[in-house]
């Protein structure tokens, strides 16, 4: 990929970070990213819903506020009604709105796979930009969602589980990261690191954030959430591709102890969608991070591990 360089630029794709950071003036700076994907409901509305939370979600854990947004959508215009794409850009309207930002035009073309997401802009003063380095021995490691979202949506679609008992997963999807972030903040220089949990699973995107901030981890599998019914459907094998390349990808950084079954292993691999943001906070902070997420209703605010000394993205599964 080609290599932009100017000093404005803060945030670019070399540290594999969740947005990228524009400074536009002294105290401010753009937050900018995109993201779109295929169905993971049969409800259009859901779907558009799910796509746009999952698009500002970047916004959120860079410490950013969401500002405007683009949709972005394939569509098959002779496989499938316009009717369904009103719903499809319905819900992430409603959810742009929401997050008190503007849908203000996009792009279309014609694919005989739907697809939909945003390009979502945000914006952040510079000094209090929330990247994915920086994380610290000791630091106290918080996820503010459960896991299994993608062993739940291949559920669905292999006719294992009906819509019902997915409705949690799309509870969970659909609730932007708002109320995380802004607990985050209140933290102030304690937060460290943060990052959201989306497509490589809790762990592949830990051991990025650990990477960046040349550090190791120690997760403790039974501290992590999981949604209802998510290791019930590990355990049927609704096991998404993305899942098993995740768990294969950070096979070499991940240390298990015998006594994590197989099943939670995968869980921790798990490719989310929308999921919660991870943040590494002072050790002193953390249970006022606990607090402050409680007060904001996020769907967890779990102390899942710790930051340790040892090989950069190193991973100890206890």
């Amino acid at each position: 990929m080609p290599v932009a360089t100017d000093p404005r630029i803060l945030v670019d794709a070399s540290s594999r970070d969740d947005a990228a950071v524009f400074q536009m003036a002294p105290d401010r700076a753009i937050v900018a990213t995109v993201d779109f994907f295929t169905p993971l409901v049969d409800d259009p509305y859901d779907f558009g819903r799910i796509a746009a939370a999952n698009a500002f979600s970047d916004v959120y854990a860079m410490g950013a506020t969401p500002l405007v947004a683009l949709n972005l959508v394939g569509w098959p215009r002779e496989g499938l009604p316009f009717e369904l794409l009103g719903e499809v850009l319905r819900g992430g309207a409603d959810v742009a709105r929401a997050a008190g930002a503007f849908v203000l035009g996009g792009h279309s073309v014609d694919d005989p796979e739907p697809k939909y997401g945003m390009v979502a802009i945000g914006d952040v003063h510079p000094d209090r930009i929330v990247r994915n380095g920086g994380a610290k021995t000791g630091d106290v490691l918080v996820l503010t969602k459960p896991l299994g979202t993608g062993v739940l949506t291949t559920a669905l679609k292999r006719d294992l589980l009906s819509e019902a008992d997915v409705a949690p997963a799309v509870a969970a999807m659909t609730a932007l990261n708002a109320g995380a972030a802004r607990a985050m903040l209140a933290m102030g220089q304690s937060v460290h690191a943060a990052t959201d949990v989306t497509g490589f699973g809790l762990l592949g995107h830990l051991g990025t954030l650990l990477e960046a901030s040349g550090v190791a981890a120690e997760v403790t599998a039974a501290a992590v959430p999981l949604l209802p019914r998510a290791r019930e459907a590990a355990e049927r094998g609704a096991i998404p591709g993305g899942t098993e390349r995740n768990a294969a990808a950070v096979a070499d950084a991940v240390a298990f102890a015998d006594g994590v079954d197989r099943t939670t292993r995968l869980l921790l691999a798990d490719a989310q969608t929308s999921g919660g943001l991870l943040i590494a906070i002072a050790p002193e902070r953390a249970d006022a991070l606990v607090a402050a997420l409680g007060r904001e209703g996020t769907l967890a605010a779990a102390v899942i591990g710790r930051v340790v000394a040892g090989g950069a993205g190193r991973i100890a599964v206890r």
